[in-house]
């Protein structure tokens, strides 16, 4: 797991349990490497991922060239290996009490697992085949939790959130679906809204009544 020059250099033994950390919490997926940015190379390295050991080249760039406003941590930017893994990277440059950088810090995570897992909860989550309508025609009340269900997905709102407008448009669905046509229907209803009977009532009510401007010449 671990990999550290022989004559250990102060700077290894003061960020060696940083990274012994974060590689015993990420590992076997993350890779921490301590640079030396003046010698431009790697100090130590925590689960390498690679063939690169202490005293190969960092091949760094000039610190002088990073943005100022980063604060001395960037990232997490993307990085691939040969073998066509992705990596989230992060690099963090460690100074001395003078300012100077003595140090770099990367971390490169392994992104594949959770590329799998996301991929695996896609599956699941994702509906394969059309809904068999016919086996709910005569289901009232699987239809009424399924058009407010449709609709809060489209507006973005709990239930609970829902302003007088949104209640409207509901409602309006439902009784085109004919839903107010089946007896003890109101119920139901006033639970998928989180609305009082009484609230359905005059909801209903205004969504039937003519329009202001339906009116007889």
């Amino acid at each position: 797991m671990e990999a550290v020059e022989e004559s250990t250099d102060p700077r290894v033994r003061l960020w060696a349990p940083v990274g012994q950390a974060v590689a015993l919490l990420l590992g076997p997926y993350a890779e921490v490497v301590l640079h030396d940015p003046d010698a431009d190379r790697i100090l130590a390295i925590w689960n390498p991922m690679s063939s690169r050991s202490p005293g190969d080249s960092s091949l760094l760039g000039e610190l002088d060239g990073l943005d100022p406003s980063a604060r001395d941590v960037f990232g997490p930017y993307e990085k691939l290996l040969a073998d066509g893994r992705r990596l989230s990277s992060v690099s963090a440059v460690l100074r001395d009490a003078d300012g100077k950088a003595r140090a770099v810090l990367c971390v490169n995570l392994d992104r594949t697992p959770l590329e799998q897992a996301a991929a695996v909860l896609s599956a699941f989550g994702a509906p394969t085949a059309p809904r068999p309508e016919p086996l709910f025609e005569q289901d009232w009340t699987e239809r009424v939790q399924h058009i407010v269900g449709a609709y809060v997905r489209e507006c973005g709102r709990p239930v609970e959130r829902l302003t007088r407008a949104d209640r409207l448009a509901v409602l309006a669905r439902l009784d085109e679906a004919r839903v107010f046509a089946v007896r003890r229907a109101a119920p139901v209803v006033t639970s998928a809204l989180r609305v009082s009977r009484s609230t359905l009532y005059g909801l209903l009510a205004e969504l039937r009544a003519p329009s202001t401007k339906d009116h007889t010449e």
